[in-house]
């Protein structure tokens, strides 16, 4: 026999978006009062491997992500979980040094509660990174890719469960995830400091396992250039909230499913470290 499946009572949903959103206020609370300066307009969200970034940052200060009630850790290889505040160029900056994922067994409130954060504390742009593998024959390892759109293949929304109307619409749109006049400047910029960029499609699974052959050849039939774990439940919390997001992908192994080599998290984490330079100058040039 099948269970028959029961819908929730109206008020138990409302009650758990009320719990959300006070878990959300509580530790947008906590960091605003941790931030020695004015209100950040730019967060940045690092991916795996990708720490650097921070060491560009003036003025800063530092907390663990375990000092922020209610807030998540980080488990994955290469997050330190960290926040940091302070300054790039004429930029506020409220870097978070982790992200979450599916893998870890968190839930979608907790990964996009970075920034559900963010936007609490008037953030305008953010800056997302991560490590992806390239599906696209025009990739090479260390390349890096500027996302202009991407395929939502989780199995789970962010936005699912009760709306706050005030936070952003029920039904947000997503005909430009990516600001495109923020796509065009990565683009320049990276030609002009001759670093190998371009921009193309991401698509997002659940992991942690890496791809089969097969799997590989049916993402890039559905359109994407690169396959990664992480970064679109954060746009869509951008196009709910009315951040102007960009994201950047680091290309750390090659996905060809008719010459596919075995690939390890040590080699993902080496070449993620040797484009991370390349990363850091030009999110350091964009904010300049």
């Amino acid at each position: 026999m099948f269970e028959r499946k029961v819908t929730p009572p109206m008020g138990t949903i409302q009650e758990e978006g009320q719990r959300q959103r006070l878990r959300i206020e509580a530790a947008a609370e906590a960091v605003a009062a941790a931030n020695p300066g004015d209100s950040p307009d730019t967060v940045i969200i690092l991916g795996t491997g990708l720490g650097g970034l921070v060491e560009e940052i003036s003025d800063k200060t530092t907390i663990d992500y375990s000092a922020i009630p209610g807030f998540p850790i980080s488990t994955a290889p290469g997050h330190s979980g960290q926040l940091h505040f302070g300054n790039i160029g004429q930029h506020r900056i409220l870097c978070f040094q982790g992200r979450f994922h599916l893998y870890e067994g968190y839930s979608m409130e907790d990964i996009v509660m970075p920034m559900r954060v963010a936007a609490r504390l008037g953030v305008e742009h953010a800056i997302i990174s991560n490590c992806c593998g390239g599906l696209s024959p025009k990739l090479e390892k260390g390349d890096l890719l500027i996302l202009d759109d991407h395929i939502h293949l989780l199995g789970e929304n962010p936005l699912t469960g009760m709306n706050h109307d005030d936070w952003g619409p029920r039904f947000p749109d997503m005909s430009e995830p990516y600001c495109r006049e923020s796509v065009g400047k990565w683009l320049e910029l990276a030609q002009n400091s001759g670093i190998r960029a371009s921009s193309g499609v991401y698509v997002a699974v659940p992991g942690p396992n890496l791809e089969t052959r097969a799997e590989y050849r049916m993402l890039r039939g559905l359109g994407a250039d690169v396959v990664g774990m992480s970064t679109v439940p954060e746009v869509i919390i951008c196009a709910h909230e009315g951040i102007r997001a960009s994201a950047i992908s680091v290309v750390t192994d090659l996905c060809d499913p008719d010459d596919l080599k075995k690939v390890s998290v040590e080699e993902i984490l080496e070449v993620a470290a040797g484009a991370e330079p390349l990363l850091t100058r030009l999110v350091v040039q964009f904010l300049q």
